[in-house]
């Protein structure tokens, strides 16, 4: 009995150093396991700074530290990462949260309540601008300020799906984005460096501003599946409300000094003349524009609802669940887009300031050819090659365009020749997109892309006569010039009356 005993203390005590030793062994693959994911978590912050430093090394090139440039970018690339996580937010809320034959409806109702507040605002906005000139920094963080706020309302929109408050907020996010926009295209001769031109300084910008988007779709689209819109658009909010604060860290050289204007109806006179006849240069670069972004709008929504309608071939064999292949179609046509904006903003700034003007026609010429090819030819590729020269196209159009209002327009109504310009831009998106949204229900992909195609031929063909025209025009008056120079007498010069005292002796 006694060995019996004796025998289980020993197992007993066995059993104990066994659990103990599983014990030791537990805490070391703990210590192990934290030790491993402190140095992933400080390699991943390694990388991260890393990249922040490469960066700042390439938004700050140039001179662009000096001048406040490099924080423009950095701002910008906020505003975009924003904007970008708002569109992701309420995509699905708006585009795919509904059927097909029932999306029409609200997307036409979204473009309609898109359109009428910058026709109505578009005289005052620009103009609103000019006048805090000497505090557009804050006017900049307003604008972000503002969109934070909407974020915080439709977010709480979301789970009770108050399509008003959504489609209300959308569109206040809109019209403050382009207001964003408007005042940073007016700031940039003012951060300047000497090293870099217009072009390429709107190019730099957009090109980071692109990048940024880039990156966010697809971590936006990652989080708003697993946290939900109103959380993502919750994350928008905060991303704005830290850009708003940057925004006010801007150089202050940023806020050009008031200038003294009269009251008078004739002191106010000026400015409207000048605001209506902005001259040939920018009327040619902005009617280029306007059908170019015409087109765009059409594209998009001719384009999404061909494919939800399943007339658009699919890039693979149809698969059991349909959404598969459209959501597979559509991210093909999205990544297009975004490499196409993405050329024109590194072929903007390759270019340097070379002829703005000609590059806006080229820019018209080839979506006007790219369309008619892609009406004849229309597939799954077609649609792919389309949407990339639209987007590089729109990009690089624009690029040229804001460099040459910043070269053509005077300070005084610098923000109010942007905020037109912008209006009539997203004007003939919008109408483009109701224009898509209608031919898109005949099912025809030729009859949309061929009715377009004609448009921007008869719109390129219009601005080529008129520039001949001009040129013609200007070497006439050339010519009038120097035969005028020729037929006139010589008159020699009055002999020096040395009786009379000079006025401004040596």
């Amino acid at each position: 009995m006694e060995g019996g005993w004796e025998r289980a203390r020993d197992l007993s005590r066995r059993v104990g150093r066994g659990v103990a030793d599983a014990g030791r062994a537990t805490a070391r693959a703990g210590k192990a396991t934290a030790g491993g994911t402190a140095r992933a978590g400080k390699a991943t912050a390694g990388a991260a700074r890393s990249v922040g430093r490469a960066t700042r090394r390439l938004t700050h090139a140039n001179g662009a530290d000096r001048t406040g440039l490099g924080r423009l970018i950095e701002l910008t690339a906020g505003h975009s990462a924003g904007d970008t996580l708002v569109t992701v937010a309420l995509a699905s809320t708006v585009f795919f949260g509904v059927p097909v034959g029932e999306a029409r409806g609200p997307v036409a109702l979204y473009l309609v309540i898109t359109m009428l507040p910058f026709a109505l605002l578009a005289p005052f906005v620009g103009p609103i601008l000019d006048r805090f000139r000497s505090g557009r920094r804050y006017v900049m963080a307003g604008t972000l300020f503002g969109r934070g706020l909407l974020c915080f309302a439709m977010a709480a929109a979301v789970g009770p799906q108050d399509l008003l408050t959504l489609f209300g907020g959308a569109l206040g996010v809109l019209v403050l984005s382009k207001a964003y926009n408007v005042s940073r295209a007016a700031i940039m001769p003012s951060v300047l460096p000497a090293d870099i031109t217009l072009v390429s300084a709107n190019a730099r910008v957009a090109l980071f501003s692109l990048v940024t988007a880039g990156v966010m779709v697809p971590v936006g689209a990652g989080l708003t599946l697993w946290l939900g819109s109103a959380t993502m658009l919750r994350v928008a909010m905060v991303v704005f409300l830290a850009a708003g604060v940057f925004a006010v860290r801007l150089p202050r050289h940023v806020d050009s000094p008031d200038l003294e204007e009269e009251t008078s109806e004739e002191g106010r006179a000026p400015r409207w003349r000048t605001l209506l006849q902005v001259g040939p240069a920018v009327a040619e670069a902005v009617w280029a524009n306007v059908a170019i972004r015409l087109f765009s709008g059409f594209l998009l929504f001719f384009l999404l609802f061909l494919v939800q309608d399943k007339v658009v071939p699919w890039l693979a064999p149809p698969a059991p669940d349909p959404f598969f292949d459209m959501t597979k179609t559509l991210a093909v046509l999205t990544l297009a887009a975004g490499l196409g904006g993405l050329a024109g903003a590194v072929i903007a700034n390759w270019t340097r300031n070379h002829a703005p003007g000609l590059l806006v026609l080229l820019t018209l010429a080839t979506t006007a050819v790219t369309a008619t090819v892609t009406a004849i030819l229309f597939g799954l590729w077609a649609a792919v090659a389309i949407s990339l020269v639209t987007a590089f196209a729109q990009e690089l159009g624009k690029l040229a365009l804001d460099a040459i209002v910043q070269r053509e327009i005077g300070e005084e109504v610098r923000s109010s020749t942007f905020g037109v310009v912008e209006a009539f831009l997203q004007l003939a998106w919008v109408f483009g997109g109701l224009i898509g949204l209608g031919l898109s229900l005949t099912e025809s992909s030729a009859a949309g892309l061929v009715t377009l195609a004609c448009v921007l031929t008869v719109t390129l063909g219009w601005l080529v006569v008129r520039r001949r025209a001009r040129v013609r025009a200007a070497k006439e008056r050339t010519r009038e010039a120097a035969a005028e120079a020729e037929t006139a007498p010589y008159a020699p010069p009055e002999p020096l009356d040395r009786t009379k005292p000079l006025t401004n002796p040596p």
